[in-house]
């Protein structure tokens, strides 16, 4: 079990999965929302992700169509973003869990797009676009 809170801890979730894959994605639209190089998101089943508190608290926008970013309302922390056409899967924004994790799959994505500030250093792949496995 997996749990996880906002920066102002009037959100928090739990996960009752395993999370076995994460990445970091260097696209525009990535580093806008998160403020950063890269953000770093684990796909998790919609099933077992629960809001246990501050469900009304919770926010979402749209930068593209099919695609909602959840976030808190008040610290603007972002939680997990979801696909219209991908309803069973969530992209939960790793940075808010309170539990340790160690995908044994890990990745870069769209590194065409890394930031000439930021210098990837690991050895995990790299990809110029989203991996298709």
């Amino acid at each position: 079990m997996h749990g996880g809170s906002c920066l102002c801890s009037e959100v928090s979730y739990t996960y009752a999965g395993d999370i076995e894959e994460l990445s970091r994605c260097y696209c525009a639209q990535c580093q806008k929302a998160q403020g950063g190089a890269f953000v770093a998101v684990a796909p998790i089943e919609a099933e077992l992700f629960k809001v246990v508190k501050g469900k009304d608290k919770l926010s979402e926008y749209r930068a593209s169509p099919n695609k909602r970013r959840v976030f808190c309302g008040i610290c603007a922390s972002p939680l997990y973003s979801a696909r219209d056409d991908l309803p069973s899967i969530l992209r939960l924004r790793v940075g808010t869990l309170d539990s340790h994790i160690n995908p044994a799959r890990q990745y870069h994505a769209f590194i065409s797009s890394t930031p000439s500030w930021y210098v990837i250093n690991d050895e995990f792949p790299r990809y110029d676009k989203k991996p298709n496995h």
